[in-house]
Formats: C-alpha cells, structure tokens, sequence
C-alpha cells in the first residue's frame, strides 16, 4: 500500500481551507467577544458527550464542568501536590483512622439560591459510587459518606492509607444540589446505575456552587455559560462564555487574530509562530501533565501478529519519536516512559532516557524477524476526526504511517468520529492501534497507574498478572517518597515491556489570547483553565 506522509507546509494549505468553518459563527461570537461582558473561547469540543460530572471520562469537558463546581478542595495552578480549600475549609483524620472529616464552608449557596449543606456532600457521592461509572473508579478506595452535622461530613475509606486527597479535587468529585437533581430524576445509592435519569437534564444545565452554570451545549457548535448570581467567591467579570468548536487551527488562528474569540486552545506550531508578532495575542504557555498515546492491543483474533511481544516491541522501536516532538510539535513537548507524566514521583525525564522506548529501526527489524514475522505485517491505526494539543490525530498518524512503513509495517488509517472512537476503544473493539490521550482527572499517581492494569489493559486484551496489581497498589500506598519513587520506576519498566501502550507525547499547552485578557490562569490538574478567575486588561 502507498505510505503516505504530509509536510508542515502541505498541513498549513490543509488547514488553511478551515477557515470556512468560521462562518457559522455569523456575527455572534464577533459581537459577544466585542463586549466586556463576555467570554469567548475557541476549542475543538468534538469529544463532548456529557455535562454529567460522574459520566464524564473525555478531554474537554472538565473546563467546563470546573467553572460549574466545586469540588471540597482543588489545586492552585502550579502546585499540584498540596491540594487547597474550596468547599472544606478543613480536613482530618475521622477518630479512628478509617476516613477523613471535612468541615464545610459556611454561607455557600448553589446558583439555585439554596444553602450548600453535608447533605448535598453526602447525595454527591451516594451518586457518585452508585453509578459505577469510571468516575466511581476514581474514588474506590471510598466505601461512603456520612453526615456528621450541616457542616461537617465524613468519607469512610475500604483502604485507609489510599491517596484519596489530590483525587477529591477533579470535577467528577463536584458537589451537587440534591434537591435539583431529585426534582430531575437523579437517584443516589445501590440503585443509581438502573434508575438515575438526571443526565439529560445535566447536559444543559447544572447543579453546582461555581463561579458560572451551564444555560445550554449544542454538540459540536456551542457551549453557553452564564454568571452565577449566588457564587460565594470572587464573581468573575465575565456575564456569560461562549466556548465555540472551531475543529481545526487555521478556524481558530482567524478567529482569535481578528477577535471573534479570546483564546483559542488547539493551535498548531506555524500558527503559534505566526502569532508571535500579532500586536493584540499574546501566547500563553504551561507544561501539562497530559499524554498523547497510541493503544495497541494483543488480541490475537483482532490481529495475530500483535499478539506477539516482539511485535509490539518493533512498534515501539520504529517510532520516531523525536520528529514527532519537534516537528509536529515545534518542540512544545516532552514525553515519559509510560503514564506518570515527567514531574511527579518517580517520573523524571532521566528515568524517560532509560526506560522508555527509543528509536532504533535495526533493533525493530530484529525483532520482526525473531517473531517470524521478516516481511512485516499490516495494521489498522484508528484516530478521531479532531485535534489535540495543537496537532491533528490524521497528521499524527500519518506521521506514524511513514515511521511504521520503514520496517515494513503496513498501516492503514481508519478516522473515526470521536464518540464512536471512545466506544471502540473502551469496549475493547479495536482491531490494531487507537490513537487517544489520557489527561489526569486528578493528579495521583494511583490514577494513572490503576487506571491501566484495572481498565486500560482490558481494551487491550492484556491479562494483568496479580503481581503488577500489587506494585500498584504498594507503590501507591507507601508513606515513603523514595520507596514509593523506586515502586514506581519498577512499574513503568514493566508497563513499558508489556508494550501495549506507546506514549508519543506529554504536550505543553500554548493557548492563543487577546491581550485584552489580564490574567488567563491555565492549570495542568486535569482542566486546562480556571475559567473564575480569567480577568479583562
């Protein structure tokens, strides 16, 4: 088959054709973004399937859904290790050691105009585990809540010494108004799963105590916030976002350049370049702790020749990952040895040089030839019709095409809307690679780690040995940092040699804004912007 590669410069005239995309838009968000009363920003949305923070599990979302919530603690941008206050004011141990006591903020009011109350806490989470959604996954370590008075409420924990603190501050923990979600049909407890019909409600409208609440989401064209009259902080300046999806770079580099938008999010290198001598844009930088990744699974009925190690090793060994760094990139990357991303325990960009796979084509056809598979073998890469991180998955896996193609691995690109790419992936559908990311839904080691020997390695059909579920959970439960650093050294060189899932990037965000915009505070705890606190110049 023909390998096919594209050039910046033939991606630049691609996306160029993108601007048409803007006019949709007409004359609203030109308007909206002309006066001081609104927020406008520009984001591929593609991945957006619900405003329902415990059925939430895409990249997008959660920027929304923190403007809308609270959580009881969060993370100031920059320090993703000390989680501060938010809705509790304080926190211990409960008496006895098996749970922590929150004491709750006073005065709180949900945008409803009702008073926030441990009762709302403990409905949250009596949903949040009844539902037994991946968000519940988040938080096993929790068995339940219980109301201790109006203001201080306990989370009894099944594992004590969890890390359950840091994953308390990503919006699938958000604080919910009971008595709006009952009136909608949500249910809490054993029976959610079965009997809970508040999501569609939830999907355009919210229940939080944040600094906006969602008036209306039309999938793929708009997202509409509005001011919460009741906030308890700081009220933003701001009276309404508008979060547009504008699907490529070109749409939003037109978009921002001539003001339709304040921000746009998915820029791509020669668009950020072409912004550097832009008089109204500034670009704002922050290093994500997010990861772009291929997926390959070992299904020998999905792909016989992947079932083998030496296969996927040649994957990884072919890959070229510095010319995915800087040349798709611009150099606005780094990348880790496997999912703890570069600047939390035990991942350092050292321990990346030494464990992670490193190109070599001679090695990768070695080990093609040990499999017995000389000649190569053909593959699927299947990817979302979106970008990411200022890169589009069609360029990224035609990149990946050609790299595969010099060893003699034959690629065929299977695009895919992103919903049913999500669909394909989690249920284990896949017939060869699915190109996706994972951003934290909180910052937690456990997360990361969990999250591929309990769900990930199910999609693709890798039977995780007991042992590894154990380093798990002893490198996450340890009290000591450098115990627990060397425990997680030890997991990554193991996920790495298991060779299911090839980290091609951990981005760093550059976000296009009108300079009209003082502060823009990005976070990399999970939801990009904390869109209360973005002030006007």
């Amino acid at each position: 088959m023909t390998i096919m590669a594209i050039s910046r410069r033939d991606l630049t005239r691609l996306l160029a054709g993108g601007a048409a995309a803007l006019a949709p838009l007409g004359h609203i968000a030109a308007q909206a973004q002309s006066r001081r009363d609104t927020l406008v920003i520009g984001l591929d949305t593609s991945d957006t399937v619900t405003f329902d923070p415990v059925r939430q599990a895409q990249y997008t979302p959660p920027m929304t859904l923190a403007a809308c919530y609270d959580t009881l603690m969060t993370f100031a941008p920059g320090d993703y290790i000390n989680p501060r206050p938010l809705l509790a004011t304080k926190w211990e141990r409960r008496p006895g050691g098996n749970g922590w006591r929150f004491t709750l903020r006073q005065g709180v009011k949900f945008a409803s105009g009702a008073p926030l109350t441990a009762e709302d806490v403990k409905f949250s989470f009596d949903r949040l585990i009844g539902m037994k959604e991946q968000t519940q996954v988040y938080i096993k370590s929790v068995d339940r809540a219980e109301v201790v008075d109006d203001h201080t409420v306990d989370l009894i924990m099944n594992a004590p010494n969890a890390p359950i603190l840091p994953i308390l501050c990503n919006p699938a923990c958000a604080i919910m108004e009971k008595a709006a979600l009952l009136k909608n049909g949500a249910v809490g407890g054993p029976d959610a799963r079965e009997q809970d019909k508040a999501t569609d409600w939830l999907n355009g409208n919210s229940a939080g105590s944040g600094p906006f609440r969602l008036v209306r989401w039309e999938r793929n064209s708009q997202i509409m916030l509005q001011r919460n009259p009741n906030y308890w902080g700081t009220p933003s300046p701001f009276e309404r976002v508008v979060i547009r999806h504008l699907s490529d770079s070109a749409a939003q580099l037109l978009a921002v350049r001539r003001g339709d938008v304040h921000a746009a999010f998915n820029l791509i290198p020669e668009h950020i370049a072409a912004l550097q001598a832009e008089a109204s844009v500034r670009i704002d930088k922050l290093p994500s702790l997010d990861h772009v990744y291929m997926a390959v699974t070992e299904n020998p009925a999905a792909n016989p020749a992947l079932a083998k190690k030496e296969a996927r090793h040649a994957i990884g060994h072919a890959i070229d990952y510095d010319g995915i760094l800087n040349g798709l990139l611009g150099g606005a990357a780094t990348r880790a040895a496997h999912f703890l991303p570069i600047g939390v325990t035990g991942s350092t960009p050292e321990v990346a040089k030494e464990v992670a796979f490193q190109t070599n084509l001679d090695k990768a056809r070695q080990l093609l030839q040990s499999a017995g598979l000389a000649d190569g073998f053909e593959m699927e890469i299947a990817y979302g019709n979106a970008a990411v991180a200022g890169v589009s998955y069609q360029v990224l896996a035609q990149k990946i095409q050609a790299d595969l193609g010099r060893v003699g691995i034959r690629v065929r690109l299977n695009p895919m809307d992103q919903v049913n790419l999500r669909t394909t992936y989690t249920t284990g559908k896949m017939q060869g690679g699915v190109l996706t990311f994972w951003n934290p839904p909180a910052v937690s080691n456990d997360l990361w780690a969990s999250a591929v020997v309990e769900r990930v390695a199910k999609r693709v059909g890798w039977d995780v040995p007991a042992d590894m579920t154990a380093l798990v959970k002893r490198a996450s439960e340890s009290q000591n940092q450098d115990e627990a650093a060397s425990l997680w050294i030890e997991w990554q060189k193991r996920v790495v040699d298991q060779a299911n899932h090839f980290i091609l990037f951990q981005p760093t965000y550059q976000i296009g804004v009108r300079k009209t915009i003082k502060d823009f505070p990005l976070t990399a705890a999970g939801w990009q912007l904390d869109m209360g606190a973005v002030t006007l110049a």
